[in-house]
């Protein structure tokens, strides 16, 4: 919101400087963003006059200019190229040493074509003031001779540009902030009235309202206008807010929307069709508005029509159709008032941003309905003449009156400072609210019209997952709560926010909450895991094509989009493998997998008939890079399998504990594929090499393997006392076992029964060999297994060693059948 000093004296006496009105307007929330003083910028021109003026000698195109500018500079000479430079006129003269801040120069005393030149003759284009080219700028006969321009332009006048918070519409007026200063001590805010002017005539348009978003509308006929351009004083104060002047009309309500807070449109009566304006919802049309753009409404749009269309956007532009234009004699001037909701998500979906819109959606003084059309219609009489018709309107100003009760002890115990009452109570009248009822705890205050943001009754919705009898206590107590509250920031801000002493909130604990999850640590730790296995991140959508969704398993008809963001994203995804596998051929179909580069993981979330979960999900295709003595090679399941171990091993989850079997989901190779389970129940991950049906599916070739974890699955590790790690001082000892298995004994199993031959002595048992026909029987093979003995208080001995072998050798046998190899 920006405002000049002089505009802001309309409402304000006031004798403050412009800096203690910044400090003062920081101080009570208006926080002040920028000052800028056109006069800076022009420091060095002044008024001069044109005494004679010839041709160059040299130069067709140039004259050569006897000019006047006052003391210092009574008679010079100024070489000019301008076609109106001429004798007699009065002039904006630049001495050297002035900067032109429009053409970003630093005039020079000096030569042009050999004549002398001892300054310059301005545009208002070349001053930063316009848009004017055709020449110098000429200035009535009536200006002085040597005074500075800014002076005589009346152009020194700070604007103050300060930032509104949204609760705070009022402070988009000029008379609000005139208000808030005169509260807070600055000068003393001026009466402001308006003339109830009686209509000449019965209105030929009438109102109608088919929308509840508008509650109340009224307007006017002023016949026998006059429309040209706006007095240069109402165009300046526009100017200086960042307004363009268009029209002495337009300005009118560009004005009061800036004065007064009260948005206002003008329309043409000869250009309506019918003798009814109708405020209702739009169809599906197009709409032309006052910029010049075409927009497509839609059914939530509020729109103002009359017999022949759309004429105006309501409560944010009017249409091209029905503008005032220099051959407008009659007008009909609207002042409505519109639902700030509706206002702002029309604005929002059009993205239109206009002053009427800003106003709009943050709530406007409902009693300048009627009053505002007053001052429109006496600022056209007297800048347009024309005769005003009696006033037409629709629907009913609602009920704005409403009360708010302050507790004087709630400014110290929710305030934090100690305000006497009768202060606070002060405050609060500057502001405009009335008491209606006191007494020594508290007092009663009716709320302005112009503070709709004060005891609204607008308040936060509660938790769903409130008790019920919590959740009608404090609906019953919510409304005043919030009231009281908006009081005592009032207070507060008159008193000084500077003064309010900052306050930490209480703290809830010695030692401070963790900043991140378990399950957010745990997705961190996966990305350095995943990384450092040369897997590059992926983030993709949790939408996936429907069609690439069901390659991956069933997916529930709950989770299809009815309106997704496009049409090929219309499925919650099953499974980050669907976006990985796009992903991958994509890299693979140019070439990016021919180096090492065909690895990807995402961690994201994933959608089933049981709901959302969490998933690490890894893809491995094309071909490694190639190496000295080493082919290129695709990836095998063994990688996915040492992707899948890696991860689980980071998370701490004991590889002793964890068994595989062969049923991975269907979209896995059937063969070359399997599951990960700690205990026969709980899975936590699958691996594999994709099925080749999926994999042509989507496109890929060659193989493709893959891995998932289920990282909401992970038991979280039970926490353990710490204690030293008890070290051996004495050498492992390993020792090798062939045993010979049959058809359906599989390797973990026996690796699990040697394992618990001896839980003490046994450290770690590996499978290093799988070896099938030869002289073995048909259908068995030979498993290799590497044990690790760790001695602790004594050296083995050959009688421990073979004691231990045979229990080795009868634990497997036990447990799965499978002898040792001879």
């Amino acid at each position: 919101m920006k405002f000049s000093l002089s505009w802001l004296r309309e409402h304000l006496d006031f004798t403050a400087s412009c800096e203690e009105i910044c400090a003062r307007l920081n101080g009570i929330g208006l926080e002040v963003e920028s000052v800028e003083n056109p006069a800076e910028k022009l420091v060095g021109f002044r008024t001069a006059k044109i005494l004679e003026a010839h041709r160059h000698p040299d130069a067709d195109r140039l004259q050569l200019c006897r000019v006047a500018a006052g003391a210092g500079y009574e008679d010079l000479q100024v070489v000019c190229g301008a076609p109106n430079a001429r004798a007699g006129i009065h002039v904006i003269f630049a001495p050297p040493g002035t900067y032109v801040p429009g053409l970003d120069i630093t005039i020079k005393k000096g030569k042009i074509r050999g004549e002398e030149s001892g300054g310059m003759l301005c545009s208002l284009r070349e001053l930063g003031l316009g848009e004017e080219s055709n020449g110098i700028a000429e200035l009535p006969e009536t200006a002085p001779i040597g005074e500075a321009y800014a002076t005589y332009a009346e152009l020194d006048d700070p604007v103050i540009e300060i930032a509104i918070t949204p609760n705070r519409g009022d402070a988009l007026s000029i008379r609000g902030i005139a208000r808030d200063l005169a509260a807070a001590g600055i000068g003393h805010l001026k009466p402001w009235l308006t003339e109830a002017l009686e209509g000449d005539f019965e209105s030929p348009i009438s109102w109608k309202s088919e929308n509840p978003d508008c509650p109340y509308v009224v307007g006017r006929v002023i016949r026998g206008v006059k429309n040209g351009p706006s007095p240069s004083w109402l165009q300046r104060r526009l100017q200086a807010v960042g307004v363009k002047p268009i029209s002495a009309l337009v300005d009118v309500t560009n004005y009061l929307t800036y004065d007064l807070g009260r948005p206002l449109h003008v329309f043409d009566v000869a250009k309506l069709s019918g003798s009814t304006l109708t405020v209702t919802h739009a169809a599906r049309e197009t709409f032309t508005a006052l910029d010049g753009n075409e927009y497509v409404l839609g059914t939530d749009d509020m729109v103002i029509v009359d017999d022949a269309g759309v004429q105006s956007l309501a409560g944010i532009m009017g249409g091209q159709q029905s503008g005032v234009d220099e051959n407008t004699t009659d007008v009909f001037v609207e002042s409505a008032l519109f639902d700030a909701v509706r206002i702002a998500l029309t604005g929002r979906r059009l993205a239109i941003h206009t002053d009427a819109r800003q106003r709009f959606e943050r709530g406007i003084d409902p009693a300048l309905v009627r009053s505002g059309l007053e001052a429109a219609t006496a600022m056209i009489r007297d800048l347009c003449g024309g005769e005003p018709s009696e006033i037409t309107e629709a629907g009913e100003l609602p009920n704005w009156k409403r009360t708010a009760t302050l507790r004087f002890e709630r400014l110290a115990t929710l305030g934090g400072v100690t305000i006497p009452a009768d202060e606070a109570v002060r405050s609060l009248e500057h502001l405009g609210f009335e008491v209606v009822e006191r007494n020594d705890e508290e007092a009663t205050f009716a709320v302005p019209s112009w503070r709709n943001d004060v005891a609204s009754g607008q308040v936060l919705a509660q938790a769903v997952t409130l008790d019920e009898n919590v959740a009608a206590k404090a609906a019953a107590n919510v409304p005043r709560m919030e009231a009281e509250c908006d009081l005592i920031e009032e207070v507060l801000r008159l008193y000084g926010l500077d003064a309010v002493p900052a306050v930490p909130l209480p703290q809830l604990a010695m030692v401070a909450a963790p900043a991140v999850t378990p399950l957010q640590a745990r997705a961190a730790l996966m990305r350095r895991i995943c990384a450092a296995r040369g897997m590059m991140e992926t983030v993709g959508f949790s939408f996936v094509a429907h069609e690439d969704a069901v390659l991956f398993g069933d997916v529930p008809e709950t989770q299809r989009l009815l309106n997704p963001i496009a049409m090929d994203l219309d499925q919650l995804r099953p499974t980050p493998l669907v976006n990985l596998a796009r992903a991958l051929g994509r890299n693979l179909a140019r070439g990016l997998g021919l180096s090492g580069e065909g690895a990807l993981f995402e961690i994201g979330p994933c959608f089933d008939f049981e709901g959302q979960h969490l998933r690490v999900a890894g893809l491995r295709g094309g071909l490694t890079a190639r190496e000295p003595g080493q082919a290129a090679q695709e990836a095998t399941l063994w990688d996915a399998k040492a992707d899948l171990t890696a991860a689980l091993t980071a998370l701490g989850v004991p590889e002793a504990s964890l068994s595989v079997t062969a049923d991975a989901p269907g979209f896995y190779h059937p063969g070359r594929s399997g599951q990960v389970r700690q205990g026969p129940k709980l899975v936590l991950g699958s691996f594999g090499e994709l099925h080749p049906r999926t994999a042509r599916a989507l496109g890929l070739t060659g193989t493709v393997v893959a891995f998932e974890l289920y990282l909401d699955r992970i038991p979280q590790p039970k926490a353990k006392k710490k204690t030293p790690p008890a070290l051996s001082a004495l050498q492992p000892v390993r020792r090798d076992f062939a045993f010979l298995a049959g058809p359906d004994v599989e390797a973990q199993a026996v690796l699990k029964a040697v394992r618990m031959a001896d839980r003490n002595l046994i450290q770690d048992v590996r499978l290093f060999d799988v070896f099938e026909g030869g002289s073995l029987p048909e259908g068995h093979r030979s498993l290799g297994v590497e044990v690790v003995l760790q001695p602790q208080t004594e050296s083995l001995t050959d009688v421990g060693l073979e004691a231990l072998s045979k229990s080795v050798e009868a634990a497997v046998l036990k447990a799965t059948g499978a002898t040792l190899r001879r």
